[in-house]
């Protein structure tokens, strides 16, 4: 049963003690035993409200030893609460900034709104380090209960990215609710770390895109453009469609698509495709080759080379892929 809970009974059984007891021993009515009842426990002594015999002045000794006491017990208890709340809000608070200082190559997400939530679930499913920038307490409340690592302050603060570690992220993934928001924070993550990757989303207004890739972004996404094409790309290729999201979100198929880096001391470095035995010892498909200038190979043929940080996009089982991973 909670504290809170226990405290109100002992509080109404209290009462009820006091209230029947001066009705019982001075025949007094309800209204007036109650009164002299809460002024006593209470400690404020305006004086009695019915003349005490000597039974109902032991009744009342009685009472104070019993209802003081609990007073002074709620009263305690009530303190202990309220700084055990502020010292456990100051530790949870200088405890989350501490672990922030230690990540790296992570990913900062400005703003936790309904894209928000997907971005931080998936990159939990990926086992990828985020720390989120929110300023709205309801929703520092649910990052708290999901054991997300988040900072509370503006996200276009340049204090509040340092807090978040923009000069040692792997990229920023900006989706506040105004273009404007997005364009301020873009600008001052860039201006802290020319090397970062920052996505951002667009609402799609009509110059929206251009002001953001001028701001520093490298990549922009608009939901309402990409959710338009996914719903004509449903009706038009449903098949297709229905694939790709079989081997993106791992689906019935038990199928995968992933990209791996090839590293300088893997086994497949500077070696072609058939050497490389992919498909023979792990049974996977090289669906593309991306070069590390950025040019991209389709469909490569058995005698294209894998160079050094080159990536592969790959098609297969989710298990074969993590030991291909770990391979190259």
């Amino acid at each position: 049963m909670p504290k809170s809970v226990t405290a109100l009974i002992m509080l109404v059984v209290i009462l009820s003690f006091g209230t029947f007891g001066y009705m019982f021993i001075e025949h007094s009515n309800f209204m007036d035993s109650l009164y002299m009842t809460m002024i006593t426990i209470s400690t404020i002594g305006y004086g009695e409200v019915f003349p005490l015999d000597t039974k109902g002045r032991i009744f009342t000794m009685v009472l104070i030893l019993v209802g003081v006491g609990f007073v002074m017990f709620m009263f305690s208890k009530i303190t202990e609460a309220v700084v055990e709340g502020e010292l456990r809000a100051l530790y949870g608070r200088l405890n989350m900034k501490k672990k922030v200082l230690g990540l790296s190559d992570h990913y900062i997400i400005c703003g936790f709104g309904r894209i928000g939530r997907v971005i931080c679930n998936l990159l939990k499913e990926a086992d990828k380090p985020f720390v989120v920038i929110e300023n709205n307490p309801e929703v520092i409340q649910e990052l708290a209960e999901l054991n997300y690592l988040f900072l509370d302050g503006e996200a276009s603060s340049d204090d509040m990215l340092l807090q978040a570690g923009v000069e040692r992220a792997k990229g920023l993934i900006s989706v506040v609710s105004t273009d404007a928001d997005n364009v301020y924070i873009t600008l001052s993550a860039r201006g802290l770390n020319n090397d970062l990757y920052i996505m951002a989303r667009s609402s799609g207004t009509d110059g929206g895109e251009t002001k953001l890739l001028r701001a520093g972004a490298n990549r922009v996404i608009s939901p309402y453009y990409i959710g338009a094409c996914r719903m004509a790309q449903q009706l038009l290729r449903p098949t297709v469609t229905d694939f790709i999201d079989l081997t993106v979100h791992s689906g019935e198929l038990g199928l995968r698509m992933e990209e791996l880096t090839v590293s300088d001391h893997g086994k497949i470095a500077n070696s072609t495709v058939k050497d490389s035995n992919i498909r023979r010892d792990y049974n996977l498909i090289v669906v593309a080759i991306k070069r590390d200038q950025g040019e991209m190979l389709f469909n490569p043929n058995p005698n294209s080379m894998i160079l050094t940080n080159d990536t592969l996009i790959v098609l297969g089982d989710y298990s074969k892929i993590k030991e291909l991973e770990k391979m190259i």
